[in-house]
């Protein structure tokens, strides 16, 4: 065929053919006609490497081994079955169609393995969308604006790749079929009874996944059911938003009668999960620091309690979680967190203003305007980046350490003469991902504006050293929780308030390079006291002293902080808890 005068090498598509007759001057056994021809293979040879890799891989990394390509996938069977019997027109319409459809699904997989090594959990296609701004800004902060540029750059060309040469691959391996129709059909017969046998039998490579592979197919249902519950799942809680909510309707006077004059702070340590102290190599560590910090706080006057909440989420997204203990409700997808915060849903920090609370927002993480803390959260103030005194020196993600952070609100809340009673969120960061490089304490002091933390983050170990062995990660990780842990302690002692509650909690556990796969969502929480009375009014919960809560310890959802908190320090405290605790490490919607 030509056009515009020029012959279309149609076999750059369809596959190597026969060569056709030559004249003298270039016979079919030339040099020339060889390279062509080896190169015609390669291409088929790396056509069909990258369609099988679409069909079997599957969309976990650590499922991701050669056992995982030793499978036969019924998709591709089927494929070449039709390539055979339909006609030329109908079969490049199929490849077209099939090709783009695995490049989709091939995107797909890549996104699971991603948020399944982060987060623990496959890629939401409704929802998960929103999250590739922060997560941008999260390397950016870890890596630098080139890197993560040039990330961002070759991400996109790769998903444009995908789209791209998986449909020419099955374009140019159908029309090879279709030309050898007698040994396609053959060869589809006899690995289609392996695949029935298979089947049947249950086999399995090393790897624990089944020979008979329908991971392409069952894939594309799975991205179909997600979307499907994903959008039946935002009517259910938009019903849910739109119930009584009794505790809405509780009169000023009523809301916490048992805290009336204390500064009430709540600490969110970024990824403090119970692995940190409990099964891990670090654990011991963090322990140390706990019970260390439990007797001399007890010195100091200072009684704590302690058990475990079950968060919404896993390795990230720390907004779900702190959404989830203000709210009472169970937000975890993003999904639920953008209904919830369009809604007039009544929080922690509600009730706390409400009943003549001053409330504050610090969120060191946020560089600019939080607009869902004023609209949604109705903070009097927020604290960020950018408003807090600090001139000294990033630690990877973390903008400034947590030391400076409490110091911060410290002089510019607490330490007001005559202040109302504050209650606060605290976000500390210093233990956020990629945990180094690390800052260490100094004297509180000589915090001053953050200068006296100059130069600790070339002395201390690089993102990038600790990130080249798991290992480091997970021991890189354990001394972040030490420091933030010691961080908290340290602040309650010296400024040593009377009338501080602190109630100190991990939003999620670490990402699986730490926790592992498959894990729990449980995060210690702690509330410290110096007052009895306040500790006396949770009594009926059953939490553990001290701020190590054992194995055995209370497991509570998350999303039940709420209601358990008001209630206790309402004007008439359960002397039973007024629900039992839920035992539980995972907490389905």
């Amino acid at each position: 065929m030509t056009i515009g005068g020029q012959p279309l090498a149609t076999d750059a598509i369809d596959g190597p053919t026969e060569p056709e007759p030559s004249s003298a001057d270039a016979p079919p056994t030339s040099r020339g006609w060889r390279a062509r021809t080896v190169a015609a293979w390669v291409v088929t040879v790396l056509a069909a490497l990258l369609v099988w890799f679409a069909l079997v891989a599957p969309d976990r990394l650590d499922r991701l081994g050669p056992g995982a390509f030793v499978r036969i996938p019924i998709e591709g069977l089927v494929i070449v079955a039709l390539s055979v019997i339909l006609p030329r027109r109908a079969r490049r319409i199929l490849a077209i169609v099939v090709g783009l459809t695995l490049g989709l699904l091939t995107v797909a997989k890549i996104l699971n393995m991603g948020f399944f090594a982060e987060l623990d959990r496959p890629f939401d296609p409704v929802t998960d969308w929103s999250f590739f701004g922060p997560a941008a800004g999260v390397l950016r902060d870890s890596v630098g604006q080139t890197w993560t540029v040039v990330a961002v750059i070759l991400a996109v060309v790769l998903v444009i790749a995908l789209l791209v040469l998986v449909p020419l691959s099955v374009l140019r391996l159908t029309g090879l079929t279709a030309r050898h129709r007698a040994a396609s059909a053959r060869t589809v017969g006899a690995l289609g009874l392996v695949w029935i046998l298979c089947a049947v039998l249950g086999v399995k490579v090393v790897s624990g996944l089944p020979i008979a592979s329908t991971s392409a197919a069952g894939l594309a249902y799975d991205q179909v059911r997600e979307v499907r519950s994903g959008l039946q799942d935002q009517q259910v809680f938009a019903g849910t938003l739109a119930a009584h909510d009794p505790l809405r309707g509780t009169p000023s006077a009523d809301l916490l009668t048992g805290l009336r004059g204390k500064d009430v702070v709540v600490a969110f340590v970024e990824s403090y999960g119970r692995i940190a102290v409990q099964g891990s190599a670090f654990s011991p560590q963090v322990d140390a620091v706990l019970n260390s910090g439990t007797k001399s706080l007890r010195a100091a006057g200072f009684s704590s309690r302690s058990a475990f909440l079950t968060s919404p989420t896993f390795g990230g997204i720390s907004w779900l979680a702190h959404s989830t203990l203000q709210s009472g409700l169970w937000i975890d997808d993003q999904g639920r967190y953008n209904q919830l915060v369009a809604s007039d849903r009544f929080t922690l920090s509600d009730a706390f203003k409400r009943a003549g609370w001053r409330t504050v927002a610090d969120v060191p993480s946020n560089e600019g305007d939080w607009a869902q803390g004023t609209s949604f959260y109705n903070y009097d103030k927020l604290y960020n980046g950018s408003n807090v005194g600090y001139v000294g020196p990033k630690f990877s993600y973390a903008a400034m350490p947590d030391q400076y952070i409490l110091a911060a609100f410290q002089r510019m809340e607490l330490a007001k003469p005559n202040h109302p009673p504050v209650m606060a969120e605290i976000d500390l960061v210093s233990s956020h991902t990629p945990w180094a490089p690390l800052p260490r304490m100094v004297d509180w002091n000589k915090v001053g504006d953050g200068s006296i933390f100059d130069g600790m983050p070339a002395q201390g170990q690089s993102a990038h050293a600790v990130w080249r062995d798991s290992n480091k990660v997970r021991a890189a990780y354990g001394q972040s929780i030490q420091y933030s842990l010691t961080a908290l302690i340290s602040f309650v002692q010296t400024f040593h308030d009377n009338n501080l509650v602190l109630v100190l909690l991990g939003d999620h556990q670490p990402a699986t390079i730490v926790s592992g796969s498959g894990g729990n969502h449980d995060v210690p929480i702690t509330i410290i006291a110096h007052d009895p009375n306040v500790l006396d009014r949770i009594s009926s919960w059953g939490w553990q002293d001290g701020m190590l809560p054992s194995p055995q310890a209370p497991v509570w959802r998350m999303d039940a902080f709420r209601d358990r908190f008001l209630t206790a320090f309402g004007p008439h405290p359960p002397t039973v808890s007024p629900v039992a605790p839920l035992n539980t490490s995972s907490a389905p919607r």
